[in-house]
């Protein structure tokens, strides 16, 4: 079973898409299934997992009902409000439908890079493992030590990180790809924390290559191994640099070299371990 682990549907007109810039010509527009659908039967993606894109708990109902309605939707992952622990009574409520899985705070967007630390946001951790519910850490590579902090404090928490950690491969330094490695080495060594394999090119410059994104992939596959690397589009977020099939022919470049168990592994054995996807 071939496996998108990570990509979006999204309507602006909700209005709570705070991040996203008016009027972009790429991400200002209306995402659904229908326009996925031909991307994935040209790829041979049988399911996705369908991730959150506003800092709502009405986008994560929104969400599972396309995931509802849409069968290749294996997995849906939302967002409750991880200041106010009364969202426990609704992250209970939500493990109560059959496609929700976990959440994902948009930790790269706080400005505070200490939020994750903060006392009165400990519990939703704690209720995640105890619902036995993900957590997708979505940063950037400075928040590389608090997210190992918290990993390692809640080590029955499931994990994944998000976009191998956003390195910025843009920035084509030395320097910056020794602490982005070094972070990451350590959340493989101290934690059991897969990786998505995702949003590579998006961190790119625009003229990106493959070979300036070997490097990273890399390290990922050395220190975590295929079992604990899931491939993910970040659809429709890639387009910023390629369409879907631009990107996957991308990983399975960098991914050719590897036997056929690895492969089957990061395009979809890992996602349905991690994600229980049957």
């Amino acid at each position: 079973m071939q496996i998108d682990a990570h990509q979006h549907y999204w309507n602006p007109a909700r209005g709570d898409y705070g991040w996203m810039p008016k009027g972009d010509g790429v991400l200002d527009r209306p995402y659904l299934p229908a326009d996925l659908a031909p991307a994935l039967a040209a790829a041979g993606v049988d399911r996705t997992v369908l991730v959150q894109a506003a800092p709502t708990v009405e986008e994560t109902e929104y969400l599972l009902g396309i995931a509802d309605a849409t069968p290749s939707v294996a997995a849906v992952v939302g967002w409750v409000d991880f200041e106010d622990p009364g969202n426990r009574a609704v992250l209970a409520r939500l493990a109560g439908h059959p496609k929700f899985r976990g959440v994902r705070p948009m930790i790269q967007d706080i400005p505070d890079d200490d939020w994750m630390l903060r006392p009165e946001v400990q519990w939703a951790y704690a209720a995640l493992a105890e619902l036995d519910l993900s957590f997708d850490a979505l940063g950037f590579p400075r928040h590389l030590r608090n997210f190992h902090r918290i990993l390692t404090r809640y080590p029955g928490m499931r994990a994944v990180i998000d976009h191998f950690m956003k390195p910025q491969i843009r920035d084509d330094s030395a320097e910056h790809f020794r602490f982005w490695a070094e972070g990451m080495t350590r959340l493989a060594r101290d934690t059991a924390a897969c990786v998505k394999f995702s949003a590579l090119i998006t961190e790119d410059r625009p003229d990106w290559s493959v070979e300036r994104l070997r490097p990273y992939f890399g390290h990922v596959l050395e220190v975590f191994g295929p079992d604990r690397v899931m491939w993910g589009s970040d659809w429709p977020v890639c387009r910023l640099r390629a369409e879907y099939e631009g990107w996957r022919a991308a990983a399975e470049a960098l991914t050719a070299g590897l036997p056929a168990a690895a492969r089957a592994r990061i395009f979809g054995g890992t996602a349905a371990a991690f994600y229980r996807i049957g």
